[in-house]
């Protein structure tokens, strides 16, 4: 089946929160112990009474199928905030198809630097595109600490995958 990759939309709430709650359930099973993937992804439902943050993102949604199986987003500042995509898409292509856009829409901004804090998951990819780790942390959130990687990519000095 072919992936494709557009815009989110307000319509993929839901299937972006299922597409997150299987990544960080599933994906991560190997990397974080069952409390902390309970705190980080509690439901695979979105939380009615909080605001759709991927409106005010750049956000891109990867389809194969005619499903959701991905998503990848940039805020204003150049933070690089969510990427996931399903435990069956890793190493199919999806996260660098959604990668594509997201990096071209930095460029476009005139964005110098991207910023991001990464999962163990996630440093490989990142490290392969030319994103380097500024420091580890072990971050507290939700009452559990996560092992992350502050990583940031320059893009003033020529092109990056």
């Amino acid at each position: 089946m072919t992936l494709s990759v557009r815009d989110y939309v307000k319509d993929d709430r839901a299937a972006c929160a299922m597409v997150f709650y299987r990544a960080v359930r599933e994906g991560s099973a190997h990397i974080y112990n069952a409390v902390q993937l309970a705190a980080w992804a509690p439901s695979p439902l979105p939380d009615p009474g909080e605001p759709d943050r991927m409106l005010d993102q750049w956000c891109w949604v990867a389809e194969r199928g005619g499903g959701v199986v991905g998503f990848m987003s940039l805020d204003h500042s150049g933070y690089l905030d969510m990427a996931f995509v399903l435990p069956e898409e890793m190493g199919q292509g999806t996260a660098a198809a959604l990668y594509t856009p997201l990096l071209a829409k930095a460029r476009a901004m005139g964005f110098a630097r991207l910023t991001v804090i990464a999962s163990p998951l996630a440093r490989p990819f990142l490290a392969k595109r030319g994103w380097v780790v500024d420091r580890p942390e072990d971050m507290p959130a939700d009452g559990q600490i996560y092992a992350v990687f502050h990583m940031s990519l320059d893009l003033s000095d020529g092109p990056a995958r």
